[in-house]
């Protein structure tokens, strides 16, 4: 992989990029919260129908810009007991690096399966994009145990906030590795800008139409 650096200086200067882009983050979470509402009802509905003793919601601490950690919410797609099942799974990782992936994870629940194939689960990372925690677009936002593992050249996918879709989710998402992954957010850092950041959330909307390595 191509050695890069990002100029954290120049990061800091895009002063209206920044600011435009919380507007457009907050107004565009605001207007979909309240558009998808009957969804997000109808997700909750069938949730609860495929496994009524577990929760609609699953949250869950990851780490987001400057290291910082943050609480990240989803709709459930997994087993109540998912965490402590995943630290019997790790010797089947298919994905390398710190990442953790199974193209058949058995603690996925079917309606979770239907959901995680289109992005679904991830329409309540809205939220987090309201309360400043998350951006409509940016790289992933790792687990803490995953950053644990991170090189030095890896952190610098948290400079900027994380976002609920990115370069590695437009690009092939579970079909690309850990290296490739950072490769992509990198080239975001780089390269970000609004007019960026407005294809990347075309394309994902083509996407949850017509998945691509989503599981």
């Amino acid at each position: 992989m191509l050695s890069v650096k990002v100029d954290i200086e120049k990061l800091n200067r895009q002063y209206g990029y920044i600011a435009i882009k919380r507007a457009f983050d907050f107004c565009a979470s605001i207007i979909g919260l309240v558009c998808l509402s009957p969804l997000f009802l109808i997700l909750a509905i069938l949730i609860k129908l495929d496994d009524p003793r577990g929760p609609v919601f699953y949250s869950q601490i990851r780490v987001g810009k400057n290291s910082v950690n943050f609480r990240m919410f989803k709709f459930r797609s997994m087993v109540t007991n998912a965490d402590e099942i995943r630290k019997t799974l790790m010797d089947q990782n298919e994905v390398g690096g710190p990442m953790f992936k199974l193209k058949h994870d058995p603690r996925i629940t079917h309606v979770g399966r239907i959901i995680r194939k289109y992005s679904l689960d991830e329409l309540p990372q809205l939220l987090n994009v309201v309360n400043g925690s998350m951006s409509l677009v940016g790289p992933r936002p790792p687990l803490t145990t995953e950053t644990e593992k991170y090189t030095s050249f890896d952190r610098q996918r948290l400079l900027v906030k994380p976002g609920c879709t990115g370069m590695w989710q437009v690009g092939g998402r579970n079909d690309v590795d850990f290296d490739e992954m950072v490769r992509l957010d990198l080239e975001y850092i780089t390269h970000r800008s609004m007019w960026l950041d407005l294809k990347i959330i075309f394309k994902t909307v083509l996407i949850m139409v017509k998945p691509n390595g989503a599981y």
